[in-house]
């Protein structure tokens, strides 16, 4: 189990941005100087499991590229989570998941009583429609079907990453624990 967790922290360091070349980002100078707070950035017990679920819950309610990150980064900012893993929990939605999510949006908001015509979703997919067929169906009966059904599976997703976070942090907090105390018997 250690070696996943010093296995993840490499890829974390060696693929997320750093402080300083986020900072030189035109995109982020609007948002001011607390989201530079050092408590957003740091991998604390606290910070992780909130950004965990901050990013999955905009991965999944906000279906839009390039708005997700930012959406998790202004989110995680009064909710004192963690930004850069929030940001990386919004690739939870990619081009291969977002099928799924959508249909399965659709699903619950149809069995919370709203109305999204899953036939013509099934027509549509099949023809390969154009997006001016697929904006008129979802602006019929389908959207509030789909964004219902996106903000109860996101807020669902985002409470079961917070709490494996919280207990994959525990285990691996008890596994450096371990380790301290075995190097300190032997020496």
């Amino acid at each position: 189990m250690a070696d996943l967790f010093h296995f993840l922290r490499r890829q974390y360091r060696k693929h997320a941005p750093t402080k300083e070349e986020l900072r030189k980002s035109a995109l982020l100078k609007p948002l001011g100087q607390r989201i530079w707070a050092s408590e957003l950035w740091r991998l604390s017990r606290r910070s992780v499991p909130a950004g965990v679920g901050v990013g999955l819950l905009v991965g999944i309610v906000l279906m839009i590229p390039g708005l997700q990150i930012v959406g998790a980064a202004l989110l995680a900012v009064p909710l004192r989570a963690n930004i850069p893993i929030a940001a990386v929990m919004t690739f939870v939605s990619n081009p291969a998941t977002t099928p799924f999510f959508l249909i399965a949006a659709l699903e619950v908001g149809n069995w919370l009583g709203f109305h999204a015509d899953m036939a013509a979703f099934n027509r549509l997919s099949q023809a390969r429609a154009p997006m001016r067929d697929w904006a008129a169906w979802l602006l019929s009966d389908a959207a509030p079907a789909l964004v219902s059904g996106l903000v109860i599976i996101g807020l669902a997703v985002a409470l079961a990453g917070y709490f494996v976070s919280l207990v994959v942090w525990r285990l691996w907090i008890r596994s450096k624990w371990r380790s301290r105390l075995h190097r300190e018997k032997q020496a």
